[in-house]
């Protein structure tokens, strides 16, 4: 199974007027054309995913839903969980993919920082102490056989936004 940590893309900044409320920051107009052109640029790789897993909140959301419109995806095809809110743990995303879908072959799984790393950290080294720096919009490939042992996944790649912007933009 492939897994594709997406940290959400530029959202609206914490605190700032009408959005007190932090799941409710939605992503900014540029961040909203970034993400588009990081998802231009993952189709370019020639990727696809069976699923996207996605925290609630609301820049986690229009990520997600970026994605499904650029990889021409059923609406079916967008899961949402706690388990990727900013306060959700690895090891539930974990249980979730092994419960629900280790069936499928590629996995794209959107939510934020510090809690993609960790996942990335407990995945791929077995523990959530590795040092990841996500970037808002940036994605990791990960390649597992099974999410059941101490050391699950082998990290394939790490890319920033600005890569993947320049490969959406050539589309």
């Amino acid at each position: 199974m492939n897994i594709y940590i997406i940290r959400h893309a530029i959202a609206v900044e914490p605190g700032a007027p009408g959005y007190e409320d932090d799941s409710l920051r939605p992503l900014t107009g540029k961040g909203s054309e970034k993400m588009t052109n990081i998802a231009r640029g993952l189709k370019s790789l020639g990727l696809r995913f069976d699923l996207v897993l996605s925290s609630p909140y609301a820049r986690a959301l229009e990520t997600a839903k970026i994605l499904l419109k650029v990889m021409k995806m059923d609406k079916e095809q967008l899961v949402i969980t706690e388990h990727l809110a900013p306060m959700g743990f690895p090891e539930q995303v974990i249980g979730e993919i092994n419960e629900n879908y280790s069936s499928l072959e590629s996995i794209a799984v959107v939510g934020h920082e510090p809690n993609l790393s960790a996942l990335i950290s407990l995945l791929a080294a077995g523990d959530a102490e590795l040092a990841i720096n996500m970037r808002k919009g940036g994605v990791c490939c990960l390649n597992a056989e099974n999410l059941l042992h101490e050391r699950r996944a082998t990290l394939e790649w790490l890319l920033m936004p600005k890569h993947l912007v320049a490969l959406g933009e050539r589309e």
